[in-house]
């Protein structure tokens, strides 16, 4: 049996219900953020020494490295968050666009940069293939209407029923949203690179281009509306900002805590008992943890009816990362902010990753050199880069202790063979995560980087509800629950819960006939 809630009081008397969030990634400080403007009490819980979750931010040797998330998109779901709080968020955080959005290198050295600029895509495609300029309207077309649907319609609208589901139906199928992404895209681009360009997107949120839903398409045009962005000093500052945002709330961030259970009474959410033995009461708990960790680690099997283990098992989850940070004592003025180098071979790379799941011998890379827009994130006269892999999560049985040195070795080698000259002579320092961090550190079922696959069988109701359909008063938020990863997906989850948390007033009214 729990202790009575001891609800704190307010100025007015009133009794404020708590809410805790487990996790402070982007997801669980834009819920907290939510929950603080409604009145609530929170307390946000983070397992790691500092605040960000998969935004975590390293710091060695005069070097600056966002772990994870670096491309913004959507900045309005970040300045809603400021402005909630009576605040702008551009006197706390710097965001500057970035052109071109992404380089796409091929195999064989040519390349192909991508921007929001029509003009400068339609010459682009017209370098690989005139035949097919034509289809770049017709493609970004395809894409709005997937958006005013996928995103402006239902990124923010719970999946609570089945019938939320059919009621959506009719769009889903006039949008041809059966169909992956790769083969949407196929239908307005002949030549094969230009299918790659315009099709890598899903890979960005842990989908497979080929069997992605084409709903994911719809990033095309959400990045051509608002752009691609950095905000200056790292992604770490808007964590920091939101971080001082929830506690001028009056909310409180607890480091170093790790969430052992979730404490169910009478079928709903009251607190959470802690590694260290505390227990913490609450009247709502959010979590910001992977959803599938959620239920298989933090809730007793005999409190689940839909999130089973064996349901969770049998789930598709999204491929893992391997991530090298390093910094140079040479700058590199040649490679862009964000460059994507392509191996030799695409479909069936991806097929080894998410169907055969086993580490191939090449791969495809994403390298970050945050410093050609922000020369501060490293020291004088240096470069900071990180370059990650796609690779299968856990279950390709990889032992990643032996393994990572000699991959991270393939990869060095790869990068000054082609756009990184004489790297190894030039690195002064290195970090390396592996699917095993994101098993361990971040608490990833499976050590997957982005959650469960997002394939149309494992969206939006098929999701991990956003509201728990087997706890009361238990919300999720994050890459792990509907709409999905990347951030606007979890931003957008945290905005989802304005429609399903009880009303703080009608809690503390509650609160105050307990008490009595």
């Amino acid at each position: 049996m729990l202790d009575p809630i001891a609800p704190s009081r307010t100025t007015s008397g009133d009794c404020q219900p708590h809410a805790v969030v487990i996790g402070s990634g982007f997801g669980g400080l834009a819920a907290a953020l939510r929950l603080g403007a409604r009145g609530y009490r929170v307390t946000v819980l983070e397992k790691l020494d500092a605040p960000g979750g998969r935004a975590y931010v390293y710091r060695q040797d005069g070097f600056t490295f966002d772990a994870g998330p670096t491309i913004v998109t959507a900045p309005f779901l970040f300045e809603e968050l400021w402005k909630l709080c009576g605040r702008r968020m551009s006197d706390d955080v710097t965001l500057v666009p970035v052109t071109p959005f992404y380089r796409i290198r091929f195999h064989d050295g040519t390349h192909f940069d991508y921007s929001g600029d029509p003009v400068a895509m339609r010459d682009e495609i017209a370098r690989f293939s005139p035949d097919d300029a034509g289809g770049y309207d017709a493609y970004i077309k395809a894409s709005e209407a997937i958006f005013k649907v996928g995103f402006e319609q239902l990124g923010d609208v719970p999946f609570s029923t089945w019938t939320d589901m059919a009621r959506i139906a009719p769009e889903m199928i006039r949008l041809s949203s059966f169909r992956s992404v790769y083969s949407l895209v196929s239908k307005f681009f002949k030549h094969p690179k230009l299918r790659v360009v315009f099709s890598f997107h899903p890979l960005l949120i842990g989908g497979n281009p080929f069997t992605a839903s084409s709903i994911y398409c719809l990033i095309a045009f959400l990045e051509r509306r608002w752009g691609v962005h950095f905000a200056m000093g790292g992604t770490g500052r808007l964590v920091e900002g939101l971080v001082r945002l929830i506690e001028g709330q009056g909310g409180a961030l607890r480091c170093q805590q790790e969430v052992r259970e979730i404490l169910v009474e009478g079928g709903a959410a009251r607190g959470l008992r802690l590694a260290s033995g505390e227990i913490l009461n609450a009247d709502i708990v959010v979590s910001n943890a992977d959803s599938a960790t959620t239920y298989h680690d933090l809730l007793p099997a005999s409190s689940r009816k839909h999130w089973t283990d064996r349901r969770i098992e049998r789930a598709r989850y999204s491929m893992s990362l391997f991530v090298w940070y390093f910094g140079t004592r040479q700058k590199y003025p040649d490679v862009p902010h964000h460059m994507m180098l392509l191996g030799p071979r695409y479909k069936e790379l991806l097929t080894d990753i998410f169907e055969r799941k086993i580490l191939a011998d090449d791969f495809s890379l994403y390298l970050h050199r945050p410093t050609a827009t922000d020369p501060s994130l490293a020291p004088d006269g240096c470069d900071a880069f990180y370059v990650l892999s796609p690779v299968p999560h856990l279950q390709s049985g990889t032992d990643w202790r032996a393994t990572a040195e000699t991959y991270r070795r393939a990869i060095a080698q790869t990068l000054s063979d082609t756009v990184l000259p004489d790297l190894h002579n030039r690195i002064v320092t290195s970090h390396m995560l592996t699917p095993r961090d994101f098993q361990d550190r971040l608490s990833s079922f499976r050590g997957a980087a982005f959650g469960l696959e997002p394939v149309l069988t494992q969206s939006a109701w098929f999701r991990p509800h956003n509201r728990s359909e087997d706890i009361e008063r238990l919300y999720l938020v994050g890459a792990g629950t509907h709409p999905g990863a990347g951030l606007p997906g979890v931003l957008s989850s945290a905005r989802v819960l304005d429609s399903l948390v009880p009303d703080a007033q009608s809690l503390a009214r509650s609160n105050l006939v307990t008490a009595a």
